[in-house]
């Protein structure tokens, strides 16, 4: 009898932290003991693992057995360490090899009977670990697919216990699994060189998020056979992680949607245009049946796909919601989450009493959340938005800790212009009082407006308007081709920055090498004197002005720009 160890990782918010587990088999009172601040899944884990290890045909040892996990003062969640602590035991039981152990990670929950069942946060905790340079890690065979979506890592997916015990007995590589039948394709121009491989996981898992909880938990599903796959952005299966998810769930892209089934709606047409080639927030309001709804849902239809580096911080996010697509494991478009009006600030800002989840604005990372029916949300779940959208994360603070979560959306909003959402301009329809009327737009407040670079007006369109403007709708692929020769000028003139869009530029910078000229500033400065736009309204103006002229070819904007981005900002028909 003697010590053996291993490694596995331990979740906070989005970033994996290396936790080594650490199995004493000695002489005292057999029964199994686990310290280092677990969990109530996690202490239930010595029943799973000992029924596990007696169903697989290995003797259960008897002796006084301790597990450690270090750092002991790391809280740990969940039941992801389930293999690490039976293949510690098994190796200090000498069933296995204790040095062949001792440099690999295992992730994934036991079965009774020794299956492993897969587990949520497989890819942000592959990403952990191969920032603390991993070679190997072991993983349910349902997770073998996102788990091979990083880089420089040879990926082992075992289906159970014994299948395990055996190929690290025996020495060699179990045989291969098949590769998956389909994969969503990657730009190869922003693929990483295999050099570079391990270093990019290492940043991305670093600049995931920076948090001081945990929060992971699992998610059971059955596990398909066993096969080693080299990390790569191509090697990837069709299966993931399935459990219970969240209060508000990220749906999949539907292929049905087009720009051109919206008409009689230009204005608001070019507005979602230039907000694709931004990431500018926009405000719709006009009554029901206008296209609103319409308009946010083929929003991200005019987005390109996301870049490698923005498709694994996404895909790590749903990754620890449990709500990867299932039928990919890599997010490679910009998702679009749309909550309920009833949803709760924790379902919205991500919460939760023990465990951390992340919450919309979080699954929306580098998509869209669009808000329909926006004053119907709680007050304070729309002026919980307001931090998020400056600073591009979001922070929940428990008495536990704090976990920071990345929150860079774009923000629709849709709201009917009063409670009947009658319209005001067809006699006696609407019997809304001003005060009601002005009481009811009223939830939705001065700071938060203030974050929105475009407001539109949204009104019904008659017969005539309706047919006359069928002639003039463009289709997403059109529309989405302007948006990305847009976003491919701004990311040229940020080449040497860290931003990508519009959107991202910060102030200080704004002015000190993006602000317009004179001429092209009058508009806004005369605003500004008047106090009709606030010194953050001017900074999204000239942001906005900028795509604009990114739309037109221009090297910069002009005053034709800025008038339209100062339109747009307050509302007005430019």
């Amino acid at each position: 009898m003697a010590v053996a160890s291993t490694r596995s990782v331990a979740l906070v918010g989005v970033t994996g932290s290396t936790v080594e587990v650490e199995a004493d088999v000695g002489s005292g009172l057999a029964g199994m003991h686990l310290i280092g601040l677990p969990d109530t899944a996690l202490s239930e884990a010595r029943e799973r693992v000992r029924s596990a290890m007696v169903n697989s045909h290995y003797a259960w040892p008897d002796a006084r057995i301790t597990v450690s996990l270090f750092p002991a003062s790391l809280p740990k969640r969940g039941s992801q360490f389930d293999l690490a602590i039976a293949v510690a035991i098994l190796g200090a039981a000498g069933l296995v090899p204790a040095q062949r152990v001792a440099d690999m990670f295992f992730l994934g929950e036991l079965g009774l009977d020794g299956r492993l069942r897969p587990v949520r946060g497989v890819l942000p905790s592959v990403l952990g670990a191969a920032g603390d340079g991993a070679a190997t890690v072991v993983v349910p065979a349902a997770n073998a697919a996102e788990a091979a979506l990083v880089p420089g890592v040879r990926v082992v997916p075992v289906a159970d216990l014994r299948r395990l015990v055996e190929w690290l007995r025996r020495g060699d590589p179990p045989p291969a699994i098949p590769a998956p039948a389909a994969a969503p394709a990657m730009d190869p121009a922003v693929a990483p060189a295999s050099g570079s491989a391990v270093a990019s996981a290492a940043s991305l898992a670093s600049g995931l998020a920076s948090s001081t909880a945990s929060s992971p938990a699992p998610g059971p599903t059955s596990s398909p056979a066993p096969g080693p796959t080299s990390g790569s952005a191509s090697g990837r299966a069709s299966t993931s992680a399935e459990a219970a998810g969240p209060a508000v769930q990220a749906p999949a892209a539907r292929s049905d949607l087009d720009l051109s089934d919206v008409v009689g709606q230009p204005m608001a047409r070019r507005a979602l245009e230039v907000c694709a080639a931004g990431n500018h927030n926009l405000w719709m309001l006009g009554p029901p049946g206008t296209g609103k709804t319409l308009l946010a849902e083929r929003l991200p239809t005019l987005l390109p796909d996301l870049e490698l580096d923005h498709a694994l911080e996404v895909t790590a996010i749903h990754s620890v919601a449990g709500v990867l697509p299932p039928n990919s494991p890599m997010v490679s478009r910009p998702p679009f989450v749309n909550p309920h009006h009833t949803a709760s600030a924790a379902a919205v800002i991500g919460g939760g009493s023990t465990v951390v989840r992340p919450g919309a604005i979080s699954l929306a990372h580098r998509g869209v959340l669009f808000m329909d029916e926006a004053p119907e949300f709680p007050r304070h779940v729309l002026d919980s938005l307001r931090q998020p959208l400056e600073s591009g994360q979001v922070t929940v603070a428990r008495s536990a800790g704090s976990v920071t979560f990345p929150a860079r959306f774009i923000l629709v909003l849709a709201a009917n212009p009063c409670p009947c959402a009658q319209p005001q301009d067809q006699g006696e329809s609407c019997h809304c009082s001003p005060t009601v009327r002005r009481r009811y737009l009223g939830r939705l407040s001065g700071p938060l407006l203030d974050r929105i670079d475009m407001k539109v007006t949204v009104a019904r369109s008659s017969r005539r308007e309706l047919l006359a403007d069928r002639q003039f709708v463009e289709s997403s692929r059109t529309v989405a081709q302007r948006v990305l020769l847009a976003r491919e000028r701004a990311a040229k003139r940020f080449a040497d920055t860290p931003w990508r869009t519009n959107a991202e530029i910060p102030s200080s910078s704004l002015h000190a090498d993006y602000r317009p000229a004179d001429a092209a500033m009058r508009p806004i400065t005369s605003c500004l004197d008047s106090g009709t736009l606030s010194a953050r309204g001017l900074d999204r103006v000239i942001r906005v002005a900028w795509t604009l002229a990114d739309l037109a070819g221009k090297d910069r904007p002009d005053e034709d720009e800025t008038s339209a981005a100062l339109a747009l900002w307050l509302g007005l028909t430019p």
